[in-house]
Formats: C-alpha cells, sequence, structure tokens
C-alpha cells in the first residue's frame, strides 16, 4: 500500500519525534507548563489555518463522500479540537482574545504558509499529501504515550484526545482515501505527494521542538 510506503520515508523523522523531550516530557511530566502552554496557543493558531486547507481539499476532491469528510474534518478541527484548547486554556486562567492576539511564532507562519500555499495552488492528491503527516503522526505519537500515561493531568487529557478511538478513527479515513487515490496515480504524482508528505513531517517534529523553547523571532 502506498500509506506504507510514505510512512517508510519518514521513519526517521518519527522516531526524531518520539525522543524529543517536549514528546517525553509529557509522560514523565518533565515539560515546563510554560512550554505546553506555548504549544497549545500556537497549535489553536495553527488549527484555524489546517481548517481552512481542509476546506480547500474539500473544494478539490473529485468524489462527494470525500467533499463531505474533509469539510467535517474542518468543522471537527475548530470544534472538537478547539474545546480542548479551551479546556486548557480556562486552567491556564486565559482568555479567548489573549489567544487570538498572539501572532504565529517563526516555525507556525512557516508551516501554515506552506500548507495553504499547497492547498491552494496544488492537485488534490498533493493537497492530501500535504495535509496528512498532521493526522497520521498526532495519532502515532498518541498510541505510543498512551500505553505509558503521563503523571500530569493535563497532559493526560491531550494524550488520551490523540490516542482515542476517535481520533482514531479520522485517521484510517484519510489513510484509506490516500490508498485509493494511489491506485490512479503515476510515478511523477506520488513523488509530488511524498515530497509534500516529508516537508511537512519536519514541520511536525519543529513544531514541538518550537513548542519546547517557547520560540520567538530572532531579530525585532
Amino acid at each position: 500500500m502506498f500509506t506504507k510506503e510514505l510512512w517508510k520515508g519518514i521513519n526517521p523523522i518519527y522516531k526524531s519525534i518520539l525522543v524529543h523531550p517536549f514528546i517525553k516530557g509529557l509522560t514523565d511530566g518533565s515539560l515546563r507548563k510554560e512550554s505546553f502552554k506555548f504549544y497549545v496557543v500556537q497549535d489553536a493558531l495553527y488549527l484555524v489555518e489546517f481548517a481552512r486547507a481542509l476546506s480547500i481539499a474539500a473544494a478539490k476532491a473529485p468524489k462527494d463522500d470525500w467533499i463531505i469528510m474533509f469539510n467535517e474534518h474542518s468543522a471537527g478541527a475548530l470544534r472538537v479540537e478547539r474545546a480542548l484548547h479551551d479546556s486548557f486554556f480556562r486552567d491556564f486562567g486565559m482568555k479567548k482574545k489573549n489567544v487570538i492576539n498572539t501572532p504565529l511564532a517563526p516555525t507556525n507562519l512557516a508551516y501554515t504558509s506552506y500548507l495553504l500555499s499547497v492547498a491552494y495552488s496544488s492537485p488534490f492528491h498533493e493537497v492530501v499529501g500535504v495535509l496528512l503527516p498532521c493526522y497520521w503522526i498526532y495519532w502515532e505519537v498518541g498510541k505510543a504515550l498512551i500505553s505509558k500515561g503521563s503523571i500530569n493531568p493535563l497532559y493526560q487529557r491531550w494524550i488520551d484526545t490523540y490516542g482515542g478511538e476517535e481520533f482514531a478513527g479520522i485517521v484510517k479515513a484519510v489513510l484509506n482515501l490516500t490508498d485509493q487515490i494511489s491506485k490512479n496515480m503515476g510515478k511523477k504524482e506520488k513523488e509530488a505527494m511524498k515530497k509534500h508528505f516529508i516537508i511537512t513531517s519536519r514541520y511536525e517534529w519543529m513544531f514541538w521542538d518550537m513548542g519546547f523553547r517557547c520560540e520567538s523571532w530572532a531579530v525585532g
């Protein structure tokens, strides 16, 4: 299956994600609350742009079921995951307007800009390729961490969301779509899809690293 081929291409990236101190810190509790707070705020901002890209994927999808699926995922990204983030913001004592007014960190701006650029300018299969890591890597990380659990209830809530069955069903649907469309793709199309998949997989590592470092602009 083509999805297996895609995953093989990012296996070193995924291994680097699992050993990153942000991810390891979620289970052993060593992750600083300030880093997690920074990450959650940036992730909430990211999801708005990710939802836009999902809506574009829906507009480009050649089948009715795929149009419905990506539109539902777009709405879900803003409803379900926003509910998770809002619960964190309440714990942090943050107001929504403070989150909305937070500027995108450099890595977040670069990642979302790339997502939207590909979504607007590329054919459907490439849009799927650029979106897939955000689904798939989060699910794999969630599964890897859920068996370990966390000593921090805040972090456990995050782990339960992405390692749970509901999110698994969402990801499996996109993986199934990926394998379906690959059957009618030539070598050139597959290589283009792989390229985007690898790039946004790298951005996934960078996003957690950004959160861990509470990344800011190097110059004013």
